[in-house]
């Protein structure tokens, strides 16, 4: 048997070798951390929230933005996605790469950072307009925010010494409305918690004028440059949307 043939018929059986993102589709890449539950408790991180974990996140999101020429990244918990536009051709949109790509700079960098070992899986979301990509982005941020007020009430009630079973059991099936209550009753105004941590935080972007010298005109002169700009103070449902639809429309200037 020739090489040739030996190497195409082992090709023959790589799994989703030749599976791509569908073309004109925008691409959202979800990383999420692998066991960080375990992972958060293990490294002493405070919870339900910690400022320092937080800070690995941002700038492992804003690392996968960057390395992958994405546009948008939020991340709220463990969690981290990413957008890219539909013109997007990086890798040739190749599933297996991408997936398998972008967990690799996200745990490598988190885990640099940290100084410990961390990982992350990657999956892939494909919007076929711009609507879809703002309701997938309102979607992870209401996630954001359930997420969020469940896990104070959990770890109110963990701080009190109830067992894992039993304060996971005390919030089974209760509404927004006794959550809140719950926490109010104890001193804490949920609506008063830092806005990262019950809205998450986008990582974009932004042109800015930057101020320099021509020679030649003997003159100064301003020039547009891109800069990372990081939103710790999303805003919430429509004005969310609108957030987003703000960053396409600088994206559609500058490709202009």
């Amino acid at each position: 048997m020739g090489s040739d043939t030996f190497d195409k018929r082992m090709r023959l059986s790589e799994c989703f070798h030749a599976l791509r993102c569908l073309p004109g589709a925008w691409v959202v890449l979800r990383l999420d951390g692998r066991g960080f539950t375990r992972f958060t408790e293990r490294e002493g991180f405070e919870k339900p929230f910690d400022i320092r974990f937080q800070q690995l996140m941002r700038h492992t999101a804003q690392t996968v933005l960057q390395e992958l020429h994405g546009i948008y990244a939020y991340t709220e918990s463990d969690e981290i996605s990413v957008l890219f536009r539909p013109e997007w051709d990086l890798f040739d949109r190749e599933v297996e790469k991408l997936v398998s790509i972008s967990a690799s700079i996200a745990s490598t960098t988190f885990s640099l950072e940290h100084q410990g070992r961390a990982y992350f899986d990657s999956r892939i979301w494909l919007g076929t307009n711009k609507e879809q990509v703002i309701d997938y982005f309102r979607w992870r941020q209401e996630d954001a925010a359930r997420c969020a007020l469940n896990g104070w009430c959990y770890w109110t009630l963990r701080k009190e010494g109830k067992s894992p079973g039993a304060a996971t059991a005390e919030m089974q099936g209760r509404s927004i409305a006794f959550k809140n209550e719950l926490l109010f009753q104890r001193g804490i105004n949920f609506n008063d918690l830092p806005l990262w941590q019950r809205r998450g935080t986008g990582i974009y972007w932004e042109t800015y004028d930057k101020r320099g010298y021509d020679p030649r005109q003997q003159k100064e002169v301003l020039a547009k440059r891109r800069r990372i700009a990081i939103a710790g103070d999303l805003p919430m449902k429509e004005a969310y949307g609108e957030f987003i639809r703000s960053l396409f429309h600088a994206q559609d200037v500058n490709a202009g």
